[in-house]
């Protein structure tokens, strides 16, 4: 399939614009495979600022409506459903730079492991440090070590897990909506931890589809 980017100007756009989703589960998850496995393929073939520039920058400008409708429905444990959590990721903390910020920081403080290593945010991390990390995860997907990319990624949303935990037990007796919401989040942090570590094992080991 990567013998079809024959213009690697052209590459972003195209792939993420190759599919508009379907009622086959089936359709829908060889596409999915396919367009993951052709994108990695196909970028670390030949690895040009200039596209791993704007698949980085994808999202912000065109949303991340596309990659979720190629992505966000394949197994936690496949590449494509890798990819898609390392852009969700990043996604997440463009949104809210501060807030992300003061939670990573919060988690960062408490946690007694090598987490705040391996993720790699400057510290004390304030919104410019998390934006330039999460942009540093994804640009290693593409032209790193991919495995790194996700133990960072699994770091980061462990470290951001705790903080979530930590700030909803302090806001539990003033403001329980926001401490119901912020164990809810610290949840699916931890989750997706969990999800980017498997894969990365997996890609170790040739294993990750």
């Amino acid at each position: 399939m990567s013998d079809e980017f024959d213009r690697p100007v052209k590459f972003p756009g195209r792939v993420f614009e190759a599919f508009r989703g379907g009622d086959d589960p089936a359709e829908a998850s060889r596409v999915a495979h396919e367009t993951a496995h052709a994108l990695l393929a196909r970028v670390r073939q030949s690895p040009e600022p200039e596209i791993v520039d704007r698949l980085v920058a994808y999202t912000d400008n065109h949303g991340i409506d596309a990659i979720a409708e190629l992505w966000a429905r394949s197994l936690p444990r496949s590449l494509p459903g890798a990819l898609w959590r390392i852009y969700l990721v990043r996604v997440l903390i463009r949104q809210d730079p501060e807030g992300t910020a003061y939670l990573f920081e919060r988690g960062a403080e408490a946690n007694a492991t090598i987490d705040p290593v391996i993720a790699g945010a400057e510290m004390p991390t304030g919104p410019a440090e998390i934006t330039e990390l999460a942009d540093r995860i994804l640009r290693g997907a593409f032209v790193g070590d991919f495995a790194d990319a996700l133990d960072r990624a699994a770091a980061f949303c462990r470290i951001e897990s705790s903080g979530c935990a930590i700030v909803a037990d302090e806001a539990e007796a003033t403001e329980p909506e926001r401490a119901t919401e912020l164990t809810t989040r610290a949840l699916r942090f931890s989750t997706t931890a969990r999800e980017l570590t498997s894969a990365a094992r997996l890609w170790r080991v040739g294993s990750l589809d």
